[in-house]
């Protein structure tokens, strides 16, 4: 369980570092987009908008995609942690029982 837990832990680090990174890249597609529009022509400002929208439903889609991920990974551990606990809760009560039917 314990070994789990720290699988758990990791897990929600690499998420965060996930979601840090992909803030940072829109900030700076943003930026990039406010330096085009205040230093070239309009037309290269549309294209490039056009690009950075691109990047960001990408970003976004492939943010979803490893937010679902994650979910699903942290329910099955929670079952499997569940599962494992009603085994030994079950176990030790049988262990109990037959002892105290034995004697």
């Amino acid at each position: 369980v314990v070994e789990l837990a720290s699988w758990l832990v990791v897990l929600v680090l690499v998420v965060v570092v996930v979601v840090v990174v992909v803030v940072v890249v829109v900030a700076a597609a943003v930026v990039v987009v406010v330096v085009v529009i205040l230093v070239l022509e309009v037309e290269i400002v549309v294209a490039a908008i056009a690009v950075v929208v691109e990047v960001v439903v990408v970003v976004v889609a492939v943010v979803v995609v490893l937010v679902v991920i994650v979910a699903v990974v942290v329910v099955v551990v929670v079952v499997v942690v569940v599962v494992v606990a009603v085994a030994v809760v079950v176990t030790v009560v049988s262990v109990v029982v037959d002892f105290a039917v034995v004697y």
